[in-house]
């Protein structure tokens, strides 16, 4: 099947000088332009790839609402060419006939940009895991405070007598008259590790599992704190990188903790245009961690605060070193330690093609899943009576770095509305308690954490709104807050 461009013109040539004058008119040659042309069909391989193969979402909407309105694609969709293969599990875009990417699917492993005619490789296919809240054997149910209505062909889906609380998830759902779109997929609400809760877009339920981009940062959190409860890896200790520990490097003295706290004065730029470093390791280099490990410092370790999918990357290497090396152990690890005790049983962890999990932004999970990890924060690190979590794990991820809003894998409500420079939107969520923390992804992923409300608030999206779409999702968190603390109706 191929989804067909917008005007292509027939002949290649004419195609690629075309996509030639139009990138320098634009005034982007002195930034790599043909990095950006590459980026661009990297990010459409992989993303449309994982969309279509694991979130089971149509290849035209994934193509329309996720590739098509990211920054700059403007200038390359009426050019880009993307054929998706549904017998072999393969996405292959092409820019004016030029830049092609291919992203692979296999079963169990997700998606990940190879190249072309490269050996994929194989793993044992994990087994389906029964829906949590189905009581199906092999699988614990969620607790749930509510009676479950089952709509057909779904899993049961838990509804609320709360009328308010039905209504303030219905209105994630309203869409504006005009772009850009909210495109909500899921909004789940538990507390105390009830589900109270839930609602769905057309064709996702309660196993769909969906993107989180950087709401993935919070699983490497949770992973990367495991090592450390276990010992084998300390906050303090300088990040045991090769390519550092020569005499005299500076960034030798960049440790663990600066990495979860994006502090490590890595010149790393993320800014999501296709021409920042951190969109070439994403969607171009092979070893990602070994181009962040490549990068100079532009500020002394500690003392400055540069969010990127980079820091992520080189804890996620952490965590394939500390299991030998091999992607097969790590997924066991995160099955073992995390996803089996939390009751995860609709993830996919997606790795580069050196083994490394893609920890900063390609971990995908229900949901209720979702709603998971955040119940583990909520309650200390600790599930059914066995501490998974480093004791204070949990507080130091709530705790702001420097003068942000921002913690270690977790952003915080400190700032509350105040706005993070240079972006224009929230540090936090106006209309939460101050005491809230969030698990936070591009295009409107969030994992809300009130400790003072016992609840957890999840709304998963695809939307193409600034700022993650931040204001929305504040919107539900305070309207699901507002339906909670009023008495019931009468």
């Amino acid at each position: 099947m191929s989804i067909p461009s917008l005007s292509l013109p027939s002949r290649r040539l004419s195609a690629a000088l075309t996509f030639a004058a139009a990138m320098l008119l634009c005034g982007c040659a002195g930034r790599s332009p043909w990095q950006a042309a590459q980026v661009a069909s990297g990010f459409a391989s992989h993303h449309i790839c994982t969309d279509v193969f694991v979130t089971g979402l149509d290849a035209e909407r994934a193509r329309a609402e996720r590739v098509r309105v990211q920054r700059g694609m403007g200038l390359v969709d009426w050019a880009m060419r993307v054929q998706v293969d549904a017998m072999q599990g393969t996405v292959r875009s092409t820019i004016a006939g030029g830049f092609p990417s291919l992203a692979v699917h296999r079963a169990g492993q997700g998606c990940r940009l190879v190249e072309e005619g490269a050996a994929m490789p194989e793993l044992p296919a994990r087994p389906s895991a029964p829906d949590m809240a189905s009581g199906m054997p092999g699988s614990p149910p969620m607790p749930s405070a509510a009676p479950a209505t089952v709509a057909a062909g779904a899993a049961a889906m838990a509804t609320s007598s709360n009328a308010a609380l039905q209504a303030a998830l219905a209105r994630a759902f309203d869409e504006p008259a005009a772009p850009p779109f909210h495109h909500t997929l899921a909004t789940v609400v538990m507390r105390d590790g009830a589900l109270l809760a839930e609602r769905y877009a057309p064709g996702v339920g309660p196993r769909t599992p969906i993107l989180g981009f950087s709401a993935s940062k919070s699983i490497t959190h949770a992973l990367i704190g495991i090592l450390v409860r276990q010992g084998r890896l300390s906050l303090s200790q300088p990040v045991p990188i090769d390519a550092w520990a020569a005499p005299g490097d500076p960034r030798g003295a960049i440790t663990v903790e600066q990495l979860l706290r994006q502090t490590s004065g890595l010149d790393m730029r993320q800014d999501n245009s296709g021409f920042d470093p951190n969109a070439l390791m994403l969607y171009v280099e092979r070893d990602k961690a070994a181009f962040v490990a490549g990068r100079t410092l532009f500020a002394p370790p500690g003392t400055a605060w540069n969010y990127t999918d980079g820091h992520y990357l080189l804890l996620s290497r952490l965590l394939r070193d500390a299991m030998g090396g091999t992607e097969a152990e790590v997924r066991a690890f995160a099955q073992r330690e995390l996803f089996g005790p939390l009751g995860m049983a609709h993830t996919t962890m997606e790795f580069d093609t050196t083994g490394t999990p893609m920890g900063a932004s390609f971990f995908l999970a229900s949901a209720r899943d979702w709603a998971r990890l955040g119940q583990l924060y909520l309650d200390d690190g600790v599930v059914d009576g066995r501490r998974l979590l480093p004791e204070g794990w949990t507080a130091s991820a709530r705790t702001p770095t420097l003068d942000t809003g921002y913690g270690a894998g977790w952003w915080t409500n400190a700032l509350g509305g105040r706005l993070v420079p240079h972006w224009g939107v929230p540090w936090g969520l106006p209309h939460a308690p101050g005491d809230a923390y969030f698990a936070r992804g591009h295009m409107g992923q969030f994992v809300v954490v009130v400790p003072s409300r016992r609840l957890v608030i999840v709304r998963l999206a695809i939307s193409a709104v600034k700022g993650d779409d931040i204001e929305a999702a504040d919107r539900l968190v305070g309207e699901v807050l507002s339906a909670l603390a009023a008495p019931p109706a009468r």
